[in-house]
């Protein structure tokens, strides 16, 4: 008995570090306006199947826990492979653009992603399923459009950060947080939208919390 006690023990601890490594209570869903990655002093390079289209792209789908921290890069040994997701290359081109310098096919980004974030939900999600199901989530909304039928267009204008958060709770169901950035003059523009989505990737819910940061009360949607 006390033979096979020891033999379980360091299972049972690998085990624990493993669901401890991998414990998270939601995720972020984060889209990106391309204007606001390019509009910057460090400009952008668009990757190398060409200039993405006018909408947001995905940025990732993270882990987060209720009290604003998250895990990361839990497991080393399942690097990224782009033989599994070759049915999704297409619409993760499309859909999840890399705008880094120097320009480059995507890899690197869906890579950090996969590695940083997506390791830390493989009780829920293998590689292929990570990725399609935030390009699933992505087919699900329209913020572009959900602005717009507000009035709010990528014309380099600027509006009022609570008509877009209202313009898109209004298109979605559910409250946003908006992320700002500043564009080579230093003004404050609409960089990046946050919605949040429940343990099992499967449906979108309010945010048990928000990240830290802020925007001006008017900022600027520009153009790409």
């Amino acid at each position: 008995m006390n033979s096979s006690a020891s033999v379980s023990l360091p299972i049972l601890l690998l085990l624990a570090a493993l669901s401890s490594a991998q414990a998270y209570d939601f995720f972020y869903f984060v889209l990106q306006w391309p204007g606001s990655y390019c509009d910057t002093k460090q400009s952008c390079c668009y990757p190398t199947s060409g200039k993405p289209a006018a909408d947001f792209g995905i940025h990732g789908l993270w882990p987060n826990n209720n009290d604003g921290s998250y895990p990361s890069n839990c497991d080393p040994s399942s690097g990224f492979d782009k033989s599994k997701v070759r049915g999704l290359l297409s619409s993760l081109q499309s859909n999840w653009p890399t705008l880094a310098c120097p320009s480059n096919d995507g890899t690197n980004f869906w890579a950090h992603e996969w590695e940083k974030h997506g390791t830390c939900a493989e009780s829920v999600f293998n590689e292929y399923s990570y990725f399609k199901t935030a390009l699933d989530l992505k087919s699900s909304l329209n913020l572009l459009q959900s602005l717009q039928s507000a009035g709010i267009q990528p014309d380099g204008g600027y509006y009022g950060l609570k008509s877009i958060k209202d313009a898109i709770e209004q298109g979605t169901g559910y409250t946003p947080y908006i992320e700002c950035n500043v564009d080579g003059s230093g003004n404050s523009q609409l960089y990046q939208v946050y919605l949040c989505v429940d343990s099992s990737g499967s449906q979108l819910i309010e945010c048990p919390i928000f990240p830290r940061g802020k925007c001006n009360s008017q900022i600027e949607f520009p153009m790409f």
